[in-house]
């Protein structure tokens, strides 16, 4: 009832303000709905009889506004009111029940309820639409654990429409809150702001960027941090937000480690560099653009990010930061593939590629990052990438893990590992510092290795994102270590980023090197994952869903098939001269098989991707995937397993949580 009153005015309102209009309007309202007066300004005191106070609400001091009113919506009248009740309670809970889907969303969309914004002595209601589009996405989640959806997450009782002043508690998630402060109208085009971006800023300048360039950039987000950050990528192509048939794909992440900061600023910096070269027609990036489609992540980890920022600019620390929100190191978090491909490289016949993830690595802890990176990586065909680092300056490349465990330094080369000294010394022979030859400067002690390494044999190390990269999907990582200062001082970022610039503009075009081409039918229909290849080489590629592939090679005469099941395998001979440096066009047509060698066939469908395995149904925009999988519905018990968590509210116990049978 008391809501119902609430939304005959809009919230912004005070006494004053309202006609006598509106009144007799009211009135009459009230009277068709029953609500006597004495209701009726009760429920609007909270409204206009507001007295702002600072958020003393432990779950709550995070949100984007400083102040509340007491009573809240709820009619609690205090702060010990509040953080007894039951509504604080799950809300507090929340993110255990639902291992991290939804929230911190849910959790923030409770505050905005139980600790109303109030701005001069005036409450601000939350927005609708916020609250109707996370019920949507999140109530699956709810019904996964046999929970029914929280009354005062009502979206018609307790919030309002934008046309009555509402604000989304959720934009700071978005990078909406504390954005780019405003820059002089007069400065050039070329313009970039040598600075550290906070988060926020980091998403405006990517957003305004896009917009700048809209014709050949894009934004969107991979998924969620473990705080609710969306991890934010800008596109560059001539046809953002599709892929094209054979363009190849190109990804740089950044800012994995949340203390590693260099990386993440390269890759703003490029961003906004990519678009004005574009625009001003300098012809190596328009060529890049026109040919490539370019992704760039600067923030994998911004979670981490914001507690090293905490300690500024200057501090080298090791570890504050580093890790994730849930204290994991994403770079050890993903699935040990290299293991198992040791385990195949002495058996005949058996392939170092695609190897499917093993279901003992979902009884871990992964990250929602971690998943969303590779969700990523099944939903593009990228051919190749390189994770920007800090703390040395040194390009390495898989294997990063030894073949003998016990072996802490050992070199453990990839099949194509002519192929991945090829691609560390594009970027380590364009980068001036790296070049160098001297001994005595950062990163001296891999002068005489060209500076490149062997992962593996700088340290060993399981669970790493580029070894991933390469065993499971078709795409080439390589691990840049940028520099020796995780978070260098504002001042040295302008000449970092030309140390960089020239490196990470030649490493991209490396992704043009080796062949190209299609596989088809007899009639022309493309041919999805159909493998092609090299011999001597145990690892294949395999064609995307237009049947196009990309395969990375060093110059040299190579022997090439494609095949898929149900097909006869081709063979043609590749020379690929040493000074091409585009893409040779290879194409392959394969005709019907009259019997498919079921060593082949079985082959082929162990390591395909398992439609029921938790990262196929794991949502990476934190909604409902992870509950999907795991399940948990409480038919035929007394009381749902979560019940326990309320134990302690006595007689105030959330019966509104359970479901209606």
């Amino acid at each position: 009832m008391c809501n119902s009153v609430c939304k005959l005015f809009p919230a912004y309102l005070t006494p004053k303000e309202i006609s006598s209009l509106e009144m007799v309007f009211v009135m009459f309202s009230l009277s068709t709905q029953n609500i006597s007066e004495e209701s009726y300004f009760s429920c609007v005191h909270l409204l206009f009889t507001a007295k702002c106070v600072d958020i003393a609400l432990s779950s709550c001091t995070d949100v984007a506004y400083t102040q509340m009113v007491y009573p809240n919506f709820l009619d609690q009248k205090s702060r010990e009111v509040i953080e007894y009740s039951s509504e604080y309670l799950l809300i507090s809970v929340l993110h255990n029940l639902l291992q991290g889907e939804c929230n911190p969303d849910l959790r923030l969309l409770g505050c905005s309820v139980l600790a109303p914004q109030c701005e001069k002595d005036k409450v601000i209601k939350p927005c609708r639409h916020v609250c109707e589009n996370l019920k949507k996405n999140c109530l699956p989640a709810f019904d996964a654990i046999d929970m029914a959806w929280p009354y005062f997450l009502d979206c018609d009782r307790f919030f309002a429409g934008e046309e009555e002043g509402c604000f989304d508690p959720l934009a700071k998630l978005r990078g909406e809150v504390d954005a780019e402060e405003d820059l002089p109208s007069d400065l050039p085009a070329t313009f970039i702001q040598f600075k550290h971006h906070s988060y926020s800023q980091m998403v405006s300048t990517l957003k305004k960027t896009a917009s700048r360039c809209s014709h050949i950039a894009t934004t969107y987000s991979i998924g969620r941090s473990f705080e609710g950050k969306d991890l934010f990528v800008i596109e560059f192509s001539t046809k953002p937000g599709h892929h094209e048939l054979l363009k190849p794909e190109f990804k740089y992440i950044g800012n994995m480690h949340g203390n590693e900061v260099v990386g993440k600023e390269l890759l703003i910096y490029l961003a906004q560099y990519l678009c004005s070269e574009y625009l001003l027609g300098n012809p190596r990036i328009q060529a890049l653009i026109n040919s490539t489609r370019i992704h760039l992540l600067p923030s994998l980890n911004p979670d981490g990010y914001e507690l090293a920022a905490e300690e500024g600019a200057g501090y080298n620390g090791w570890v504050i930061g580093r890790q994730t929100a849930q204290n994991l190191d994403l770079n050890r978090n993903f699935p040990d593939l290299t293991s198992e491909a040791y385990r195949r490289a002495g058996i005949r016949g058996a392939r170092l590629d695609h190897i499917p993830i093993p279901q003992s690595y979902w009884w871990g802890k992964v990250a929602p990052e971690t998943k969303a990176v590779m969700k990523w990586l099944r939903s593009i065909p990228f051919v190749l990438s390189a994770s920007l680092h800090g703390g040395e300056l040194v390009v390495t490349y898989p294997y990063d893990y030894s073949r003998h465990p016990l072996e802490e330094k050992m070199f453990s080369p990839t099949p194509d590992e002519k192929v991945f000294k090829m691609l560390a010394k594009a970027y380590a022979d364009a980068h001036p510092v790296i070049s160098d030859r001297s001994e005595l400067r950062c990163g001296g002690n891999f002068v005489k290795r060209g500076g490149i390494i062997n992962g593996a044999e700088w340290y060993s190390f399981t669970g790493g994102m580029a070894d991933f990269n390469y065993l499971h999907t078709n795409c080439f990582e390589v691990t840049v270590e940028v520099g020796c200062e995780k978070f260098p001082l504002e001042e040295e970022l302008f000449t970092i980023w030309h140390e960089n610039k020239g490196a990470l503009l030649n490493y991209m075009e490396m992704v043009h090197r080796g062949i190209k081409g299609i596989v088809s039918d007899k009639f022309g229909n493309p041919i999805k994952n159909a493998r092609i290849s090299v011999r001597g080489i145990q690892h294949d590629v395999t064609t995307a869903a237009d049947g196009d592939y990309w395969r990375l090679l060093p110059p040299g005469t190579f022997i090439i098939s494609a095949q898929a099941p149900g097909y006869s395998r081709v063979m043609k001979r590749v020379t690929i001269p040493t000074r091409m440096k585009q893409a040779g066009r290879v194409d392959f047509v394969l005709r019907p098989a009259e019997a498919w060698p079921s060593k082949l066939l079985r082959r082929s469908m162990e390591d395909a991707y398992n439609p029921q395995d938790p990262l196929e149904l794991f949502d990476p925009h934190a909604q409902h995937g992870q509950a999907e999988a795991r399940g948990g519905s409480a038919a035929g018990r007394e009381k749902p397993w979560w019940w326990s968590y309320f134990s302690s509210l006595d007689l105030h116990k959330p019966l509104w949580l359970l479901k209606q049978r």
